[in-house]
């Protein structure tokens, strides 16, 4: 279907390290959706952001830079969003980015989670970590997520066409998603009807 104008696509990548698995990991999913759909790229690497958002324990201590760079993750349409496994959670600076970001802000929108660690034992950390985050604000998180450890990557490429093939399926139930514009519209809820009875 035509489109008037491109997808906004921002992706973070919550490694404090540059480079990184994950940072690769995100491309390969990034690649994957700009293939489908027409989008507009923010990406946000947090190795290069740390000093714009740890100096702000509150949204209103952020200077300029991090005030713009909350403000990119508000703006997106589709998010991918990839952290590496700390801990059985996600990194501690993707954690305070979200904690910045306005509880409402991301109501409706898209997303595609991932992560990377050192074992396959984490491979849950999207759905017991990554989904309640997204569930919070009300984003419409895609069925499949994207997980790889380190044997899945040579000089941090990806090499493992089976998780490239996960990353297509994500994409592609993304995708479903973004076709139907009345979901990625921010959620409402209508008051209750209230009835009024008169009494003598």
């Amino acid at each position: 279907m035509p489109y008037s104008t491109p997808f906004h696509l921002v992706s973070v990548n919550g490694s404090p390290r540059a480079p990184s698995r994950t940072g690769s990991l995100l491309q390969v999913i990034n690649d994957a959706l700009s293939v489908r759909l027409p989008v507009r790229h923010s990406a946000i690497d947090l190795a290069g952001e740390a000093s714009a958002l740890l100096a702000a324990p509150t949204r209103d201590r952020l200077s300029p830079a991090g005030e713009s760079l909350v403000r990119t993750v508000e703006a997106a349409d589709v998010l991918i969003l990839g952290t590496p496994v700390y801990r059985g959670s996600y990194s501690g600076l993707f954690k305070h980015l979200f904690d910045l970001v306005g509880f409402d802000a991301l109501a409706g929108k898209v997303a595609v989670l991932a992560a990377t660690g050192g074992s396959p034992l984490h491979g849950l950390v999207t759905e017991h970590q990554l989904r309640p985050l997204l569930g919070f604000f009300g984003t419409y998180t895609v069925p499949t997520t994207v997980y790889a450890t380190e044997a899945d990557f040579t000089d941090y490429r990806l090499t493992n066409p089976a998780i490239g093939a996960r990353a297509e399926r994500a994409v592609s139930e993304a995708a479903r998603l973004l076709d139907r514009r009345a979901l990625v519209a921010p959620l409402t809820v209508a008051p209750p009807a209230v009835t009024l009875v008169q009494t003598a």
